[in-house]
């Protein structure tokens, strides 16, 4: 007997098909898996890693290739760099781009952006589209929500074709449907600002780590944002911190800025503990500056006192 035809189902199946994308994410750790979560809602998701993490991409629904052949050999529409910025180079000169399609879309997600930028120049086939994105959230910051935190992103390269466009803003449309504030910037200025903000936080994240900053009975609302600031950056790793330092030539002017700021207060604070001791050891010198005043005022321009010395006194009595 012949089945039904459901055609609600098969519009439906035709729909998402055309709106949704075939995203490769290449670096499955913990970033690419906390983006997969997000992703998988309307979009079918690959993933290849040099770890072998199948059992836990097979667990969220994602086709997971220890091979990159075998992944670009799938045609994705967006390939996602999710790895450590140290790695991305010697990545990029690996990867088997002629097994993709000519004008795949290349998006990467690293914390600094003028360096996968040129990267991506230099290596990426000429035909391939460009965007530099950093989702500035990460696990902790974005495990409930990614409403009003803040996505930048830069169309470096996005070809002129209607599909080519459509493709780049359906990638966006993820961040944009999730609620994040959707910031388009140059890469440069990326880099100028985050070395402003995010590199200065981690920098101090990571000083009052090894400062040993504890909870206490008695937190304030100020220090309650400290710990918080220690617990949100320990869980990254160092080499990551390390990237930020050494691939963002904005980090080394913040670095040094800090030192200034910070020898700067220690100056100001031993420049006033500094008073306090001399009137310990000297006492209140303001008595015998009053007393060198009045004096001084006693004293005629030429030298002498108005009135003459007891002893001139009594020889002239004599």
């Amino acid at each position: 007997a012949a089945q039904p035809f459901d055609y609600e189902s098969h519009l439906k199946n035709r729909y998402i098909q055309s709106t949704s994308l075939k995203i490769a994410i290449i670096g499955f750790g913990n970033f690419g898996q906390f983006l997969s979560k997000t992703f998988l809602r309307h979009h079918t998701l690959l993933a290849h890693s040099r770890t072998n993490y199948a059992d836990l991409a097979n667990h969220l629904g994602v086709s997971f290739y220890a091979d990159p052949h075998d992944l670009f050999e799938q045609h994705p529409d967006v390939v996602v760099l999710s790895t450590s910025i140290l790695s991305t180079e010697t990545l990029l000169q690996k990867l088997p781009f002629q097994r993709l399609r000519r004008n795949t879309l290349f998006v990467d997600v690293l914390s600094v952006k003028e360096f996968p930028r040129n990267l991506f120049l230099k290596y990426l086939p000429p035909d391939f589209d460009i965007l530099c994105t950093h989702p500035m959230f990460g696990p902790e910051s974005g495990k409930t929500s990614w409403a009003g935190l803040p996505f930048v992103y830069d169309k470096v390269r996005i070809g002129d074709e209607e599909s080519r466009i459509k493709r780049c803003d359906k990638f966006l449309d993820i961040f944009e449907k999730e609620g994040c504030r959707m910031v388009e910037m140059s890469c440069m200025e990326h880099d100028k600002y985050a070395a402003g903000s995010q590199f200065v936080t981690h920098t101090m994240g990571r000083v009052l780590e090894k400062f040993g900053l504890e909870s206490s009975p008695i937190n304030t609302k100020g220090y309650e944002t400290l710990l918080n600031l220690v617990e949100n950056t320990k869980g990254d790793s160092f080499d990551l911190y390390y990237g930020l330092f050494m691939y963002n030539q904005n980090a080394l002017e913040q670095l040094e800025r800090l030192d200034m700021a910070f020898e700067s207060i220690k100056k100001d604070l031993f420049g006033r503990l500094h008073q306090v001791y001399r009137k310990q050891l000297f006492g209140d010198n303001n008595g015998e500056v009053e007393k060198k005043r009045s004096l001084a005022q006693q004293l005629l321009g030429n030298g002498s006192l108005t009135e003459p010395p007891l002893d001139n006194v009594r020889q002239d009595g004599s």
